[in-house]
Formats: structure tokens, C-alpha cells, sequence
């Protein structure tokens, strides 16, 4: 086991004497506080601190970080109050040991939601100081290398959780190495025997292997040397969880992943990189398209790095990344090398540590806007694991996206309000639809009108977080305010059938029945009845006082068609302006419409507490949906003379499918959209126009 005189040699390598004493400081601070506390595996408490040290020690972090590692479970398994540190090690170490304990399992009802709410938490830590962060990403990797002596469920459960939670946020911080131990020890605990059966073919694959690679070596580092450039060569090993995930997601055989040869080349400068880059396509032929420029264009975790393949001697794929230490050492311990590289007098964030606070921010932004801790952790593990599209702005500023982002999550990515008002998009410069996957190079241009609202249907191709979040906060909004307005004209109508309004309503009465019900606000209660949670014939009827008799509402509710996602016209009997209509109040959905002889609600037709006469009023709006069946003689043509005839009446055809009866006769099935009846007599007159035509029916389910 390391000792701390041990990790105080390591550490005087890059701090101060002063700074090491103070983590000398709490090492013995944690021991006397721990002492008679033994681990699982029987050893004393203090080493699992002290490993986690070693581990931030491994990344040249700063001495506030490595105390707050020795302290990390003292306010949570010693009963020391956070006061306690401040006196002793002062405010930024107490805030840090703090924000760590924070992010300790809770109990909540299901796992998923203890999941999704431990990662809230560790957002709003995140976003005080991102090193809480890094100590907790060490305590887990000191935790996951310590696995083996708990139950197996056990492992399994803490193995799964740092897979789909942990190594993404190692990733998303850049800390490449930290990742991939956490996959590795992750793939273990989970797939046991899958990790040994993997991890000895690798090993028997590297035996074979081994004359190729060094002569591969030898050829690269003879290259560099005839044109002058100081470079490491080195082979690169593939880890076990990235071979089995491409075994498992591109359906590869174990042979097929190992064919390829991976080597890394570590030079001073970066424009030595491109050099490199020119020396190694003039040795091997480079293979089309697999080039990729991270240098020019980094990551979102800030990971730069030239990447190409090559064909080498006897058609051996190669695949080469070429870049300097400083980017080797970003790549290997991402936002955790900030604090190696920063020089003394330079405090603002920049590069990695700068794309880790704006990832941070947007994690903040998403979790005020999502509705529950399940619907936050959804959106966020979205963005864990992008690959990356890289598109530009009309004026040339490259965005980057996930793999398979629309133009709605770049008109997000932009800002809230242009995704909000967004109607269409140019890709290239042409027309698009807005659900168009995007590719990388593409110019994108949001075309967008003041008034818009966000579609639903987005919901069903966005991939950023921030999109669904911002989509469906707005359609809560929507839905709020149309429901407000819908429950308030249902209740005026009741309270206008016994001569009152809700403005007559005494405001003691009102209060008393906000409290009897667990509302604030007016506006909740009139939510309420909008969305069809309580009927505004109970509510009246409480208003007015309980002893009185409620007649029922004179006249029917006047439906204009612009009630929004609060109203909906059923689908089983689909209604249109000039039917006789009826509304059916549906919990959470608000008012559904039906014909006045729709089977569906024939047996709560009668029920006032369900159902509210409706009728449409003058100035009703919208496009309504027809079904028709249309019965004609088989001729050349028939597709083109219907869709004519519907389009000679001011009608649009929005479904169509023919089904031929025998020989002679089609039926054809239409989904018509028009404005009322009128309008609907005039197509199917159009139609009836049509020579061949023997019937035509509307059809209702």
C-alpha cells in the first residue's frame, strides 16, 4: 500500500513545500478521524483516501483537490460537521469535501430515480467547482478497483451505474485514461466471462502480432528521421470494452477489429504534426475519407489530434494519431490537466476546462427547464457520448452537434429563441425539412418567424438534450396557458347558467377552495379543469355553495379551433365544423371532440360531470381531416383524375390507398383535409362529377 511519505515525494515534484505539508495535514486529520473504521476487505479506512489521493496525484491536480481526497468521507462516516473543516483546512476545501458527500446514494423509491437524482446533484456541484467532480471520479475508480470483495449483485449494480454515469462524464471532461479503466473494470464486474475470453485472445492476438508491429514501428520512426522530425513512435493498444462494443454494435468478428494496427506518434510542435502527417501519407497510401483534423476542429471535450489511416506493407490497415505531449496529456487526463498547464498568474479558463464549464452551464440550463429528475437524466445522457457533426453558421462559426442532429437542434444550439421561432431551414443553401440529418461541412441557415411555437412532432427526430428540453418546456407553457383559458371559459359557462361569473365569486370563497384543493393560484385550478382533471360542473357547483341546485349550462360551449394542444378532434369519428359535436373531458388530455352520435361516448353522453354540448363558432379556423371511400370503375389514370378532382374543389389528398374489389371496380380510400361542411360537399360533388363513380361514403369508425 502507498504511503503518504511516499505520496508527499510524488507530490513535491510539482508543489510547493508549503502545499504538501497542508495535505500531510489532512492525511493525519482523516486517519484520527477514521481510526477504528476498516474496509470490506478488512484494511484500515485511511488507505481507501489515500488511494484516492494517488489517483488526483496521477494527474498533477492541485493541492486543495488532494486534501479534499484525504477528507472526502469524513462529514458522512465520522460525524465531523462541515464547520469543523472550515476552521481547520478553510472555506474552499470544506465546500469541496461537502460537495462530494452531496453525491452519496440516497434512498429513493426506484434505482432509476435514485440514479437520475444523484446525477442533479452532481450537476449543481459540478457547476459550484468542477474539481468536486474530479475527486468524485477518483473516489468511484479507487472504489471499481477495490470491486472484488463485495456480493455480486452488488458489483453489478456499481458497475452499471458507472458505465452509463461516470465513464460518459470522464469522457465528457476529456480524461481518456480514467475512462477507460472505468470501462475496463465495469466490462469485468458486468461480463466476467466475456472480459477473460476477450482478454485472452488479445493477449494471443499480440503474441502473433508482434513482428508486424515492430516492423511497421521501425518504418514509421525510419521516415520521420529522413525528414528530420523529432517524434515517438509507439503501438497502440485497444482496450477490452471498446472491443467488445464494436464487436457487439458493428457486428465484427473479434479477427476483423484486430486486423487493424493502431500507433501514436508524440511530437514538440504543432505544426510538426502536419509534417508528420505529409511524411507518413508519402510512405503509405492513405485510405479516402478516413482522414479527420481534430487539431484545426477539437472534440467538444476539448481532445485534439490528427487521425488517419493508411494502407501499409501487404494491405495492412493503419491507423495513425499524431499530435503533441501537451495534447497527449489533454487527451489522457482532459479537464484534470487545466491545473497542470495553468500558469501561475493565469486564473481564466480556457480550452478543455473552458468547454467543461459551457457543457456545465447547458447541464444546469436543461435541469431548470426538465420537468422531473428522469426526464433531466434522459437529456443529459444524450449528450454523454455524442460523436460529433461539425456544421457553420451562415457567417462561417462551426457548431458542433451529435452524430445525427436536425436543424432544430442547431437552431437550439444557436439560442432558445431561434429554436423556438424556427419554421424552416436552408441546408447548402437549399430548402429542407427540418428533421434532415445533418452532415459535417454543411452550411446551415434557420429560417425563423416571431410568433411560431414549437412543433410536438419535433420531439420525435431532436438528439440534443437541449432541444427535447427546450421543446417540451415550451409546450408545457403552451399547454398551461391554453388550459387556463379553456377551464376558465368551461367554468363561466356553468356559473353563466345560474346567472354568475367567477368575477362575482366572493375571493374568501375562492381562496377557501384553493386550499381545500392544495392550489396556489386561480390559474392552477383553472388548469385543472382545462386539462379535464376536475370538471368545472363539481367546481361551480363548490363555488356557488354546496346546497345550491346547478341547473345545467344553457347553450352550447362555442369551439373556434384555435384552443391549441388542449382541444383535439377525435380520430374514431372525426368531426368537422357544421356536426353536430359534443365534449368529452379526458383526464390530463383536456376536451376531446366527438360527433353528437358517436358510439364511443354513447353511454356518458348524458352525464354533465363528463360531457359538454359544444357547437362551432362563426369564425372557426383550421383544416379539418375527412375520410372518404370512393367506389368507381377501374380506368388508366384513377390516381391522377381523384387527386384533380379533390384539387379543383380547394381540397388537399393527405393519405390515399386503393384496395381493387374484382376486375372492374377499385374502391379507394381518401384522407381529405377541408374547412367545413360546405366545403366537404363540394370535393365529394367534384368528385361525383367524375365518369365510373357509383358511390361515395364518409367514413366513421
Amino acid at each position: 500500500m502507498p504511503s503518504i511519505d511516499a505520496l508527499a515525494d510524488r507530490l513535491s515534484t510539482y508543489l510547493g513545500n508549503d502545499q504538501v505539508n497542508l495535505v500531510r495535514r489532512a492525511y493525519f486529520y482523516a486517519e484520527q478521524a477514521h481510526d477504528g473504521q476498516r474496509r470490506r476487505s478488512g484494511e484500515a479506512y485511511v488507505t481507501h483516501p489515500l488511494a484516492v489521493a494517488n489517483i488526483l496525484a496521477d494527474m498533477h491536480m492541485d493541492h486543495q483537490s488532494l486534501m479534499a481526497a484525504m477528507l472526502h468521507d469524513v462529514i458522512e462516516d465520522t460525524g465531523i460537521a462541515k464547520e469543523a473543516l472550515q476552521a481547520q483546512f478553510g472555506e474552499t476545501v470544506a465546500e469541496l469535501v461537502d460537495g462530494v458527500s452531496k453525491l452519496t446514494q440516497m434512498n429513493f423509491e426506484t434505482k432509476a430515480e435514485a440514479q437520475a437524482e444523484n446525477f442533479q446533484k452532481m450537476a449543481m456541484a459540478m457547476a459550484r467547482d468542477i474539481r468536486v467532480i474530479l475527486v468524485k471520479l477518483a473516489d468511484r475508480l479507487h472504489n471499481m478497483r477495490t470491486l472484488e470483495v463485495l456480493s455480486g449483485e452488488k458489483r453489478r449494480r456499481i458497475a452499471k451505474e458507472t458505465l452509463e454515469i461516470y465513464a460518459p462524464i470522464a469522457n465528457r471532461l476529456g480524461m481518456h485514461a480514467i475512462r477507460i479503466e472505468f470501462e475496463d473494470l465495469g466490462f469485468k464486474a458486468m461480463h466476467p466471462m466475456r472480459s477473460a475470453r476477450i482478454n485472452q485472445a488479445v493477449k494471443r492476438a499480440r503474441g502473433n502480432r508482434k513482428e508486424i508491429v515492430n516492423k511497421i514501428e521501425e518504418s514509421l520512426s525510419h521516415c520521420l528521421a529522413i525528414d528530420g522530425i523529432q517524434g515517438e513512435v509507439s503501438g497502440r493498444q485497444k482496450h477490452l470494452y471498446g472491443i467488445y462494443k464494436k464487436m457487439r454494435g458493428k457486428r465484427r468478428a473479434f479477427n476483423e477489429i484486430m486486423d487493424v494496427y493502431a500507433f501514436r506518434i508524440i511530437v514538440d510542435k504543432v505544426d510538426t504534426c502536419y509534417r508528420v502527417l505529409g511524411a507518413v501519407h508519402n510512405l503509405y497510401k492513405p485510405l479516402p475519407g478516413r482522414f479527420k483534423d481534430y487539431i484545426a476542429i477539437p472534440k467538444a471535450n476539448g481532445y485534439q489530434s490528427l487521425h488517419t489511416t493508411l494502407f501499409g506493407m501487404h494491405g495492412v490497415p493503419i491507423e495513425i494519431q499524431i499530435r503533441t505531449r501537451e495534447m497527449e496529456e489533454m487527451a489522457n487526463n482532459g479537464i484534470a490537466a487545466h491545473w497542470l498547464y495553468k500558469s501561475s498568474g493565469d486564473e481564466q479558463p480556457k480550452g478543455t476546462h473552458a468547454r467543461a464549464r459551457q457543457w456545465v452551464k447547458g447541464v444546469l440550463e436543461m435541469q431548470q427547464r426538465a420537468g422531473n429528475s428522469l426526464e433531466f437524466i434522459e437529456s443529459v445522457k444524450i449528450d454523454l457520448f455524442p460523436d460529433e457533426v461539425y456544421v457553420f453558421t451562415p457567417k462561417g462559426r462551426i457548431m458542433e452537434l451529435p452524430k445525427g442532429s436536425t436543424a432544430v437542434d442547431f437552431a437550439y444550439a444557436v439560442h432558445t429563441d431561434v429554436g423556438n421561432s424556427c419554421i424552416a431551414c436552408r441546408i447548402n443553401r437549399r430548402l429542407a425539412p427540418l428533421s434532415e440529418p445533418l452532415q459535417s461541412g454543411s452550411t446551415v441557415e434557420i429560417v425563423s418567424a416571431p410568433g411560431a411555437r414549437p412543433n410536438p412532432a419535433w420531439l420525435n427526430f431532436v438528439v440534443t438534450g437541449k432541444a427535447r428540453t427546450h421543446i417540451r418546456h415550451a409546450l408545457k407553457l403552451q399547454r398551461r396557458s391554453e388550459s387556463i383559458s379553456l377551464g376558465e371559459r368551461l367554468l363561466n359557462k356553468v356559473l353563466n347558467g345560474f346567472d354568475s361569473a367567477l368575477e362575482k365569486i366572493p375571493a374568501e370563497r375562492v381562496k377557501a377552495m384553493l386550499v381545500e384543493y392544495r392550489l396556489e393560484l386561480i390559474e392552477d385550478l383553472l388548469e385543472d379543469i382545462g386539462l379535464g382533471n376536475r370538471m368545472a360542473y363539481v367546481v361551480a357547483r363548490r363555488l356557488l355553495g354546496e346546497g345550491e341546485h346547478l341547473p345545467s349550462p344553457e347553450g352550447p360551449l362555442a369551439i373556434r379551433g384555435t384552443e391549441g394542444l388542449v382541444l383535439s378532434y377525435a380520430k374514431c369519428c372525426t368531426p368537422i365544423p357544421g356536426d353536430p359535436i359534443v365534449g368529452h373531458l379526458s383526464a390530463g388530455k383536456g376536451m376531446v371532440v366527438h360527433l353528437d352520435n358517436c358510439r364511443n361516448i354513447s353511454e356518458i353522453r348524458h352525464n354533465p360531470e363528463k360531457c359538454i354540448q359544444l357547437s362551432w363558432a362563426k369564425d372557426v379556423t383550421g383544416e379539418f381531416n375527412v375520410e372518404l371511400r370512393v367506389e368507381l370503375e377501374h380506368q388508366r389514370g384513377l390516381i391522377a383524375l381523384l387527386a384533380s378532382s379533390v384539387n379543383a374543389a380547394d381540397g388537399n389528398i393527405e393519405k390515399i390507398s386503393m384496395d381493387e374489389r374484382d376486375g372492374r371496380i377499385s374502391v379507394v380510400q381518401l384522407v381529405v383535409s377541408v374547412h367545413d361542411r360546405v366545403h366537404l360537399a363540394r370535393v365529394i360533388k367534384k368528385l361525383r362529377a367524375l365518369s365510373g363513380v357509383t358511390r361515395i361514403t364518409r367514413m366513421r369508425a
